[in-house]
């Protein structure tokens, strides 16, 4: 069965983040309905490619030195896989942190898609700093496309 995973447009601002200056998101629909939002997260960071974990120790890695926060410097408290919970409802979901050089978003938002379908769109929004936040964000695209399309594809084929 082939899974499709559409690119969407996102309309800024949104509450999620205030000042976002960039954002993307993705669409994919399922026939197993998550029941809620954050069920749909913690799914979504399951299907995570192999490869994203060496990665992001990498990256872990290379921005120690300048003071910013890996996935290991973060406060302890309520997470989804590397994803501090910033607010949850039974239709969106929302992870994320701000740091000195960016602020980010993830979001999950569910929505019906037709009788037993639903809709599941994953939503990345960043507020960049300066130019430190726009080098990485430009460094880490390439990635991020392939990780949001090929974890969406994955959670949908197991569904």
């Amino acid at each position: 069965m082939t899974v499709s995973v559409d690119t969407v447009p996102v309309r800024l601002p949104d509450p999620a983040l205030e000042g976002a200056d960039w954002a993307d998101a993705y669409t994919a629909e399922t026939a197993r309905p998550f029941d809620t939002a954050r069920l749909a997260a913690e799914a979504m960071v399951r299907a995570f490619p192999a490869w994203t974990k060496p990665l992001l120790l990498l990256r872990n890695l290379v921005v120690l030195p300048l003071g910013l926060k890996g996935a290991n410097r973060l406060p302890r408290r309520d997470m989804v896989g590397i994803f501090p919970v910033v607010s949850e409802t039974p239709a969106r979901f929302v992870g994320g942190f701000d740091d000195r050089h960016l602020d980010f978003r993830v979001i999950v938002d569910l929505s019906p898609a037709g009788p037993e379908r639903q809709r599941i769109k994953l939503t990345t929004m960043i507020r960049r700093h300066n130019i430190a936040g726009r080098v990485y964000l430009a460094a880490v695209m390439p990635f991020h496309r392939a990780i949001i399309r090929s974890a969406l594809k994955r959670l949908m084929a197991s569904a």
